[in-house]
């Protein structure tokens, strides 16, 4: 929320997360500098099927590792309904609709 509050967004169509979504590399790269803390909060949930310190453990990301996504926000959306994750699909939602506000 804060990230968008402070106009750190980018607002694209939905259909550009698969191009928008970092790399692994890049991943592997922001996990060696930043560590997992950091880069668990670019995801909307966890999946305690895998363990600490695992990039599988982090699920529904929605930012690019400097912004957060239009696109990465509707994509958490549409599978957090269509896998029914109702608590993600409504924080998914609610950051949906801050990025309509902030407009």
């Amino acid at each position: 929320m804060r990230l968008i509050k402070g106009g750190e967004c980018v607002r694209e169509d939905r259909s550009a997360w698969t191009e928008h979504q970092p790399s692994a590399e890049q991943e592997n790269e922001f996990i060696n500098a930043h560590g997992y803390g950091p880069y668990a909060r670019w995801h909307l949930g966890i999946d305690d099927a895998h363990q600490e310190h695992t990039k599988a453990r982090y699920v529904f990301p929605y930012r690019d590792l400097t912004k957060v996504h239009r696109c990465g926000v509707l994509a958490a959306e549409s599978r957090a309904g269509q896998h029914r994750h109702p608590d993600i699909e409504r924080a998914a939602a609610h950051l949906h609709g801050m990025l309509n506000v902030s407009r």
